[in-house]
């Protein structure tokens, strides 16, 4: 894991922002780690991505507060990504993914609606993130592999897309893309 430092000042910094309920922090810092996994790949970062835009389109609405089984999923959810942190802080990686495993898992704990909710939640999410990191150049076959996502569910969401920007049928050339890491670089 080449990005462990920023990892963890930018899981901090999603500490905060689910304390605060600013879901737009989360969603930018979210958009951030995508960038980042665009160039490397690195499937943590991605899953961590994708978590990161979960919670913040949860928190964005109000109404999970409803159920009586939030409290103690979103209390769980801090404490496991405050233990991600301390994993990477001690440079114990796989306990970090284990973490990880753990916050993907919760939902299997959830009953009725609101599991319903979290898992379409999630769906959605991986679906965003993968269209995202496809828009950096990354195949749409590699995209969805990485992110447990069919390329149908892929094509369909980045066909939707409101910018119109993105061919399904042509990603950028591997000239331009190289290109592209190089001015990143400099």
């Amino acid at each position: 894991m080449e990005n462990k430092f920023h990892l963890i000042k930018l899981l901090k910094e999603v500490l905060k922002s689910l304390k605060k309920e600013d879901y737009s922090k989360l969603k930018n810092l979210s958009n951030e780690l995508v960038h980042e996994s665009s160039i490397d790949q690195d499937p943590d970062i991605i899953s961590v991505a994708v978590i990161i835009y979960s919670l913040s389109k949860i928190i964005e609405r109000q109404f999970y507060k409803n159920y009586k089984e939030w409290y103690k999923f979103y209390k769980n959810y801090l404490e496991s990504i405050s233990r991600a942190i301390k994993n990477l802080e001690k440079n114990e990686i796989e306990e970090f993914r284990t973490e990880i495993a753990l916050i993907r898992g919760s939902l299997k704990s959830l009953n009725g609606d609101l599991k319903e909710y979290m898992q379409d939640i999630f769906r959605k999410a991986s679906i965003n993130k993968a269209s995202k990191i496809y828009e950096h150049g990354i195949s749409m076959g590699k995209t969805a592999k990485i992110l447990g996502i069919s390329i149908w569910e892929l094509a369909e969401f980045a066909g939707q897309s409101p910018s119109g920007e993105i061919n399904l049928a042509v990603t950028l050339p591997i000239n331009k893309r190289i290109k592209i890491a190089e001015d990143f670089f400099k």
